[in-house]
């Protein structure tokens, strides 16, 4: 039993250096391994949510789900990558409509209800997951990861806090803090994790790596959090809902890409509005 501990807890260990290792090279190389990278993630993270929801049943169809989604990126990408005219992103709306036009011709519709969750990947993970480019990419196309690579660094931090927290306090002290989805995560964890939040936040700020005034980087860090456990939850109600512990197996020990980047869907999306509000990123 404890060699299988031991094995587990190396399997781990190592695929978790591993994916951190691709994520620093995504964020820090150039830009061209940050498409791939993300690109790849997108494609895998669709795939697994439509496995989990879709299964077998119109395998065509999730194909053509995730072609719409990795379109929608792709073009986002070469817009702020290489300043392609920006109505050229419109055209990620023709997958869209192919996959509209697709359901026409399903001869099984029995289980037509399936369908639904073609369009909601696209609006749960392909939209998010595009805007990404928006933080990478300067007016000019110059590419830097720097506040992204700040961005997962508060996310996860919040993760690790929460968890830590979560183990040692949440289950004897306080109530939960959504027992219906997530019984296991309690108020404690949730202050726990906006404490490491902060943290972390304030130490990239004291390094000079997040370039934003103290007070926004812990207004970020606040934000991020709160939108991040909203994220969580999400996936959370997702699984609860088709009975399922891992959204798939892409990191081993660890789970499926959609399980390590649930809170980054919302909490991304949300941190980037606040730069673009405050002026703190050029578009």
């Amino acid at each position: 039993m404890r060699l299988l501990k031991m094995n587990n807890f190396t399997k781990r260990t190592v695929s978790g250096i591993g994916f951190l290792a691709i994520m620093l090279a995504a964020l820090l190389t150039n830009q061209y391994v940050f498409g791939a990278v993300m690109l790849l993630a997108l494609i895998i993270m669709m795939k697994e949510f439509l496995r989990m929801t879709c299964g077998k049943d119109y395998k065509f169809s999730q194909m053509l789900s995730i072609f719409a989604g990795a379109t929608l990126f792709v073009l986002i990408f070469l817009y702020r990558a290489i300043n392609i005219p920006g109505r050229l992103v419109i055209l990620a709306f023709v997958p869209v409509f192919i996959l509209m036009i697709n359901s026409l011709y399903v001869k099984d519709k029995s289980r037509f209800d399936k369908f639904s969750n073609l369009y909601a990947a696209l609006l749960y993970i392909a939209v998010p997951w595009s805007v990404q480019n928006f933080a990478v990419f300067n007016a000019e196309g110059h590419f830097n990861g720097t506040y992204l690579l700040c961005f997962f660094a508060i996310i996860w931090g919040s993760d690790i806090g929460a968890y830590v927290f979560g183990v040692t306090l949440g289950q004897k002290y306080g109530k939960k803090l959504f027992p219906s989805i997530s019984p296991k995560k309690s108020w404690v964890g949730f202050w726990g994790g906006m404490l490491t939040a902060i943290l972390v936040a304030v130490i990239l700020n004291l390094a000079g790596i997040f370039r934003l005034g103290l007070l926004h980087s812990i207004s970020m860090a606040v934000l991020l959090d709160v939108a991040g456990v909203y994220g969580d939850l999400i996936e959370s109600q997702w699984k609860r809902h088709y009975n399922v512990k891992d959204s798939g197996n892409a990191i081993p020990g660890h789970g499926g890409l959609l399980d390590r980047f649930d809170s980054a869907l919302i909490a991304i999306p949300i941190g980037i509005i606040y730069l673009v509000t405050w002026d703190a990123l050029l578009l």
